[in-house]
């Protein structure tokens, strides 16, 4: 099992950067693949980014190019760098592991409880 936990959320000007970060506990952090999901006011939650255990990274169309997943297995930690962002990345993020690599919600089978991004124009 593994607990999740997001910070770095916050408030930005359209066009600039944030950095989210995912601190996991347990032993078995590099046994998971790997996932950052948002969901905006009114929207169904949505695949962002994902990181396969052995670094492999798979990206949603609207934000490849601007986003970069990362992680480190000696720091438990999975970073997602957002650059270029707009006002439509305004939404909570969520950080998932998985068992089994995918990009829809029901692959994952731990979440956090979310970081607030809000992009202003």
């Amino acid at each position: 099992q593994v607990q999740l936990v997001e910070s770095g959320g916050g408030l930005v000007q359209a066009g600039g950067s944030l950095r989210l970060s995912c601190a996991a506990s347990g032993r078995t952090f590099s046994s998971y693949h790997m996932g950052w999901f948002r969901q905006a006011p009114g929207k169904e939650r949505e695949f962002v980014a994902a990181i396969s255990r052995v670094y492999v990274t798979y990206y949603a169309d609207s934000v490849k190019g601007r986003f970069t997943i990362s992680r480190d297995n000696g720091k438990n930690t999975v970073l997602l760098q957002m650059n270029s962002l707009k006002p439509q990345d305004t939404a909570v993020y969520y950080c998932a592991a998985a068992n089994v690599l995918g990009t829809r919600g029901p692959n994952y089978d731990y979440w956090g409880q979310g970081t607030q991004v809000t992009v202003s124009s």
